[in-house]
């Protein structure tokens, strides 16, 4: 049977659909006042990209977003709904902005669906999981899941990803020790398993090995057939073993989220572990310089440490401490 773990963390909310002992997709939702998927929010139109088609909308957040098309006889300067179809998208050099286009008639501002609100909504039973109880999420991989999302680096010798984020698409190299024949089916399950793991979606290309003839390639794309759920599109596995899948992207995957800022990511880890450890009470939370800093910046996560544990929390600057090195003594 089917269920999702789900935690109301400090600073981020994680989930996790189990599915026959196995953890086959992961999803964190962290604090801020980005847009999410879903809403409906006002807004400004500030500068036309395209005429009619393409322009910027500062919402009353502040953050900008990218609609298309421009309504009919909207000029710049004008009010308007929009609804956020894509959340904004961390990315090397220049972050996409979130992504909408303008209302129906009849829509009005709401706010876009939480995290556990998605779940929820999938009909698949959620289990809440308080720092307080057994840790279901890390029996099931997560920090390996989360390592591998940091890394970008899957599986074995025998079969092994690599994972690439480029501004066109994010790449999976795929190789390994076993012969072709074997190595490109095992190897395209693996693919197919991470995508939804880590939730890569949009344009996603994976390099499989040049295998001998087409029904070898017909068995490697089933195995993706197999193992990711719809909707996605594919191409066929093409001579040199390369195929294309393409999702849809309405937020931020794994990767992006966690390798966005490397120091939230570190800080937001530390206090996970921190809620679990020991039996309560008091802490102390020992990092990197500049984990310690980030974390003064926000008290609210550490009152809300403290009343979780039921004790004062302190915390220590390490400098021989790398940034994924934090402990709780």
């Amino acid at each position: 049977m089917a269920e999702w773990l789900y935690e109301e963390g400090i600073g981020e909310a994680r989930a996790a659909l189990i599915e026959k002992g196995q953890l086959v997709e992961a999803l964190i939702e962290r604090e801020g006042d980005a847009a999410r998927a879903g809403a409906v929010m006002q807004g400004k139109l500030i500068t036309t990209v395209i005429p009619k088609k393409r322009g910027i909308v500062r919402l009353i957040s502040g953050e900008e977003v990218l609609i298309e098309p421009i309504p009919p006889r909207l000029a710049e300067g004008a009010n308007l709904l929009v609804e956020i179809l894509r959340e904004a998208i961390p990315e090397e050099g220049r972050p996409k902005r979130a992504k909408g286009r303008s209302t129906q008639p009849g829509m009005k501002a709401q706010a876009g669906p939480s995290l556990l609100q998605r779940i929820r909504a999938t009909g698949v039973p959620v289990v809440p999981c308080p720092a307080h109880e057994e840790d279901r999420l890390e029996a099931h991989g997560w920090s390996e899941l989360m390592e591998e999302a940091i890394s970008g680096e899957v599986g074995t010798e025998a079969a092994a990803l690599r994972l690439y984020l480029t501004p066109a698409m994010l790449l999976i190299d795929i190789d390994g020790s076993l012969p072709p024949a074997q190595l490109g089916p095992k190897g395209a399950k693996l693919a197919a398993q991470t995508v939804r793991r880590m939730g890569l979606s949009g344009s996603i290309g994976i390099d499989l090995p040049t295998m001998n003839n087409k029904d070898e390639r017909i068995i490697a794309a089933a195995q993706i057939d197999k193992y990711l759920p719809l909707p996605f599109e594919r191409t066929a596995v093409n001579g040199f073993g390369f195929v294309q899948i393409i999702r849809r992207r309405e937020r931020a995957n794994l990767m992006e989220l966690l390798r966005e800022d490397p120091v939230a990511t570190a800080a937001l880890a530390l206090l996970r572990r921190a809620e679990r450890h020991g039996q309560g009470g008091s802490a102390t939370l020992v990092a990197a310089p500049a984990i310690i800093d980030y974390l003064h910046k926000r008290p609210n996560w550490i009152e809300q440490l403290a009343k979780r544990r039921g004790g004062a929390i302190s915390m220590q600057a390490d400098a021989a401490l790398a940034i994924a090195g934090g402990h709780v003594a």
